[in-house]
Order: C-alpha cells, then sequence, then structure tokens
C-alpha cells in the first residue's frame, strides 16, 4: 500500500471508525487517537479489532515522528 492508495481515504479504524495514517508504505495503518497499530499482509490491511496492537507512549511517539518525516514540507 502507497501514500496515495486511494484506499486510505475510506479505511477507518474498527474501533473508533476515525481516519487511519500509513506508517512506512506497507508496514502498517496507525490510529493516533487510540494509540492501535494495525498490520498490512500481503498488502492487505488486517483491521480486525482483534488485529490492533496497542503502542506504548514511546512507540506511539516514534510512528507520530515517522508520520511527521512524510509529510510535504517537513
Amino acid at each position: 500500500m502507497k501514500p496515495d492508495d486511494p484506499l486510505l481515504k475510506i479505511l477507518v479504524c474498527p474501533l473508533d471508525k476515525g481516519p487511519l495514517s500509513l506508517l512506512a508504505p506497507g508496514d502498517a495503518l496507525y490510529n493516533p487517537r487510540l494509540h492501535r497499530r494495525y498490520p498490512i499482509l500481503d498488502g492487505i490491511p488486517q483491521l480486525l479489532p482483534s488485529s490492533g496492537e496497542q503502542l506504548s507512549d514511546a512507540e506511539h511517539t516514534h510512528a507520530l515522528r515517522r508520520l511527521a518525516d512524510r509529510e510535504p514540507g517537513s
């Protein structure tokens, strides 16, 4: 999955129904509101609630930095 994939505009977190962000192309989808990461396996997002992984505060901070580094103009 790539950052410009149109599918990203319609995928939502299964828990809060909010938008997800792509971490490292093809790596995972991230919900910064709940600090949950959902894996992407063989190009398919795993969006079952049980597939999500709760991130620690340190991991959350790292994920936010990764997202900020990808933004245009950063």
